[in-house]
């Protein structure tokens, strides 16, 4: 199994390949691999967004953010992907544990993620993990969005 590592600008190129696999994984055309590039570039600058790669194979992108409710930052999981060669092999649970772990030497009080409702193996890994599907009682909480 890849070791689990920081991504620094210098892996641009492996950053943009996992997003556009991921993208093709997803079966859509959008975003451009271009538009990922530029954006990838700009995001392993930023302080507030760490990549975890395993190799070329897995990664796991992270975003912190300072919450007026903790007085801690939060992580926010926003994406993991593993390729579909390396699946089956541990490599999601080893990205998802390092994102936790970095969460915590960060300081963070929590950790949350989104996951679309038909990805069972990905509900069945953060599960697995300790993450909770009511993280924010009373009542269900609901992820909502708006194109602008």
């Amino acid at each position: 199994m890849a070791t689990i590592r920081t991504a620094t600008p210098e892996d641009l190129d492996t950053v943009t390949a996992l997003l556009v696999g991921f993208r093709d994984w997803w079966e859509s055309t959008t975003p451009s691999e271009e538009t990922f590039r530029t954006t990838a570039a700009t995001l392993l600058e930023d302080p507030n967004t760490e990549f975890l790669l395993a190799g070329d194979e897995g990664f796991a992108q992270l975003r912190f953010r300072l919450s007026a409710w903790t007085g801690t930052e939060d992580c926010w999981l926003e994406d993991v992907y593993v390729r579909d060669s390396a699946r089956g092999t541990g490599l999601g649970k080893a990205l998802v544990q390092a994102a936790i772990d970095r969460a915590r030497a960060r300081g963070c009080k929590r950790i949350e993620l989104d996951v679309n409702e038909t990805n069972t193996g990905a509900i069945g890994l953060y599960t697995h993990l300790g993450f909770k599907t009511e993280p924010k009682p009373p009542g269900r909480t609901l992820f909502l969005g708006q194109k602008l």
